[in-house]
């Protein structure tokens, strides 16, 4: 029997992130995926032109379906896109015994938003004190933290900032800053650092997707937090370094890359 992961998040039509990478990144890690979609989106590599976010009393239907069948070993959300939508998940959510993970999707790779302005304040009161982790990039940082995040020690500090409103972990992504791509994992005060290289290339569509994906693989086999974190950023570095090239604008990752082994 392969663990089983669930994603709540948004459809994007092109494939390289959203829904389409989680479950590609939860079939490569050997995980059972399922999907609850919280949003549609018409989007490629170059733009992204619509979004339309489903109802929230239909994406607390497809939630109970799953979890009533099929408990998961761990799960994730992507772009939840209203408030009303947090709230409802994290309704759902609340006492899951399972992991949940939580990529704060606030922009696309294509600077279109996808969180309404009025979202924030009920990611921050309502789904973050009930999550594993939190996985912002330096953008998402700065707008739950409330202040600049450009370097290592404002990482840390953002970090610190975001887990008083209640995750047991944060992970700020520092793939927009120069040099090495550095991520920093705050886990109950504790700070544990993950570099890789820098890779030149306009393939990083879905990236955060991904990453946060491969996590949640990690947890649903049983990984230890920061043994699952750093299982992911290989496996991104892999897939971002392996990319298959295609469309022209922000390509997607090879999601076909290996994941690494434990230990």
């Amino acid at each position: 029997m392969l663990p089983i992961a669930l994603t709540i998040a948004g459809s994007d039509p092109s494939g390289g992130a959203g829904i389409q990478a989680d479950l590609k990144t939860f079939h490569q890690w050997q995980v059972y995926g399922m999907a609850a979609i919280t949003l549609l989106t018409v989007q490629n590599t170059c733009r992204v032109s619509a979004v339309e976010p489903v109802s929230p009393e239909f994406i607390r239907e497809q939630l109970r379906a799953v979890l009533e069948d099929i408990p998961p070993d761990a799960a994730k959300t992507g772009a939840l896109g209203t408030a009303p939508i947090i709230r409802t998940v994290a309704a759902v959510l609340r006492d899951a015994p399972f992991p949940l993970v939580v990529d704060p999707v606030m922009v696309s790779k294509h600077g279109a938003p996808l969180i309404a302005e009025d979202a924030r304040a009920s990611l921050i009161h309502d789904l973050l004190p009930h999550v594993t982790l939190v996985t912002p990039n330096l953008h998402e940082a700065e707008a739950l933290a409330g202040f600049p995040v450009t370097d290592a020690e404002s990482m840390e500090r953002a970090a610190s900032r975001i887990a008083t409103f209640g995750p047991r972990a944060v992970l700020v992504k520092g793939g927009h800053l120069d040099g090495d791509a550095l991520d920093l994992l705050w886990d109950a005060g504790r700070i544990s650092t993950f570099c890789a290289p820098r890779i030149e290339t306009t393939s990083t569509h879905g990236t955060g997707c991904t990453y946060s994906a491969a996590i949640t693989a990690g947890l649903a086999h049983g990984n230890a937090l920061p043994e699952a974190v750093r299982r992911a950023k290989a496996f991104v570095t892999e897939a971002i370094a392996t990319a298959p090239g295609y469309g022209a604008g922000h390509g997607p990752l090879n999601h076909h890359a290996h994941p690494p082994t434990s230990g």
